[in-house]
């Protein structure tokens, strides 16, 4: 089967080229925001690439998207604006292609990375344990899911009752939180450590440490290597900005 390119993935591309290309010299002098929450631009509304209307879902998130198209000096620098960034994520895409990015979260959710345990060593274990432990107790409180882990790598079709539990949770979201689960669940990889995140059921420390318990444990063992530590911290900067996404709607 072909491995799709998942939406975390196809913004780092998108962001690749456009580092490429010369980018665009700020055109405009004055930002403010509309009674209606839309960013203008010299008075004119801002759209995003699919050409619909940028406009927030409230005042708080419009003031912290407008602050960035502010902060752009000489030039526009998308990688700068990740609110911006989202926004337009949650308008072009997480409305027209709300099936697929509901489908993609319980694919996600039928081989999760909380599920799958390492058999040794006893340290590793433990972490585990630890960190995604409660998370599946969390899920079976919150959803009335039991999601079943199991040792090694070899897939266990999860329980119909608990992956239709998922999806009509999911079902709830509004394009933008929706937005904010997928892009989750994609960065962790994790659909259960998504959820638990965007409910509020969490920190966002915790939920980084419980993606990150396998390679942090890897790190202590081995060390790390500069490139690693280079994609890490850009996935880093990428949950924050989610963390912070998900603050400005609540």
């Amino acid at each position: 089967m072909t491995r799709t390119e998942t939406e975390h993935e196809r913004l780092e591309r998108l962001m690749k080229d456009r580092i490429e290309r010369p980018l665009p010299k700020r055109f405009y002098k004055d930002v403010q925001v509309s009674e209606e929450n839309r960013i203008l631009l010299d008075g004119r509304g801002v759209k995003t690439p699919l050409k619909a209307v940028l406009q927030l879902p409230n005042r708080k998130f419009a003031d912290a998207v407008a602050a960035e198209w502010v902060a752009q000096v000489d030039v526009i620098n998308p990688a700068l604006m990740t609110l911006t960034k989202l926004a337009n994520t949650a308008i072009d895409r997480a409305t027209a292609e709300r099936p697929h990015v509901i489908n993609e979260i319980l694919q996600y959710a039928g081989s999760d990375l909380i599920l799958y345990r390492a058999e040794q060593p006893e340290k590793l274990v433990t972490l585990q344990q630890r960190h995604w432990n409660p998370v599946l107790a969390w899920v079976q409180k919150a959803l009335d899911a039991k999601f079943v882990s199991v040792p090694g790598i070899v897939h266990k079709t999860q329980d119909e009752k608990a992956l239709t539990a998922l999806s009509v949770a999911v079902e709830k979201r509004d394009a933008w939180h929706l937005t904010a689960l997928y892009l989750l669940t994609t960065l962790t990889g994790s659909a259960l450590l998504a959820l638990m995140l965007e409910q509020n059921a969490a920190t966002p420390e915790a939920i980084w440490s419980a993606a990150n318990v396998d390679e942090d444990f890897q790190v202590s063992q081995w060390g790390e290597d500069w490139e690693a530590k280079l994609r890490r911290d850009a996935r880093r900067r990428d949950f924050d900005g989610l963390v912070q996404f998900l603050a400005l709607l609540d």
